[in-house]
């Protein structure tokens, strides 16, 4: 009688690499829509024309312009007008401090924010002004000369105060792009920032409240609380989240979070600070394999001339 056992193992396999094919990365592609990074060039959005003034701008920034009514420049020594809580209240959100809006966005988004918030953001769909549905930040008329020029200054001035880009954080960057709605609880980072530790019990209730009070107003703006961000790196991985941030709505159509506006580079410090919280021992493992591997090739040497010591009489 013929073995049919080899056929048998044949169909086996085959249906077993067919099924794994489905579960594994035909299902992954069919849940996980695959989208190519746009190299943050922001290719939707015009090139600046002028060449700003950095002292013109910082008159506007400081004066005409009316920016510090909503945000606080700590750079500049000008705190934030209010406290995140109140100004989540009054905006859904806590306007950023400017002080390194110049070196985490780009150019072309900064230009096209001040002018055009909802544009920038690519969020239209939700704050229509042809509906009356007017976005919290107030775009910018111009101070009566071209505006044009009056918006390179303020971009020239918000450039001149921002750190040097040795001197950007990882968690400096995270905080300026998304610290403001999502939380990254293993990092003890809230929306109205580091959690600190507290002496008396009352007190940390205190911060808790103002924390659910934020994510109250928070939640009304966006429509749903943000998620925190602990284990996102990990949970989609670095091409998922640094295209996501690019575009949120070549993934989510009609997703109420914005695009962020990030320059590449802030993309890679954003991205650097999520693998540290997500995975805090991530530089002792890396530093540790590469002592076993050097372990495990002294120990291969070894054995190899232990063998011809004991062999060397027989060959």
């Amino acid at each position: 009688m013929k073995n049919k056992e080899p056929l048998i193992l044949v169909v086996v396999i085959i249906f077993t690499l067919v099924t794994y094919y489905l579960v594994e990365p035909f299902a992954h592609s069919q849940m996980h829509k695959h989208v190519e990074s746009e190299h943050f060039a922001y290719a939707d959005l015009p090139a600046p024309t002028k060449t700003g003034d950095v002292a013109r701008g910082q008159e506007l920034v400081l004066g005409a312009a009316a920016c510090t009514g909503c945000h606080g420049i700590e750079a500049a020594g000008m705190p934030a007008p209010m406290d995140a809580v109140t100004a989540a209240a009054s905006y859904g959100v806590n306007p950023p401090d400017l002080s390194n809006a110049g070196l985490v966005y780009d150019a072309k988004f900064l230009t096209d924010l001040i002018k055009n918030p909802a544009h920038a953001l690519m969020v239209e769909h939700k704050f229509d002004i042809n509906k009356g549905q007017m976005h919290p930040m107030v775009p910018f008329y111009g101070a009566g000369g071209d505006m044009d020029q009056e918006v390179a200054d303020m971009v020239a001035y918000l450039v001149s105060i921002a750190p040097k880009a040795e001197d950007l954080t990882p968690a400096m960057a995270f905080e300026t792009a998304c610290g403001r709605c999502h939380a990254v609880h293993y990092e003890k980072w809230t929306q109205i920032g580091s959690k600190p530790m507290f002496k008396k019990k009352q007190d940390e209730l205190a911060f808790d409240t103002q924390v659910l009070d934020y994510q109250d107003s928070l939640k009304a703006y966006m429509g749903k609380l943000p998620p925190d961000l602990s284990m996102y790196i990990r949970s989609r991985g670095e091409h998922f989240i640094s295209t996501f941030v690019e575009n949120p709505q070549n993934y989510l159509a009609g997703t109420a979070m914005p695009r962020v506006g990030v320059t590449a580079e802030s993309a890679e410090k954003v991205i650097e600070y999520l693998e540290d919280s997500g995975d805090t021992k991530r530089h002792e493992r890396e530093s540790i394999g590469v002592n076993v591997m050097l372990y495990m090739l002294i120990f291969v040497i070894f054995a190899i001339l232990w063998k011809k010591q004991v062999w060397r009489d027989l060959h």
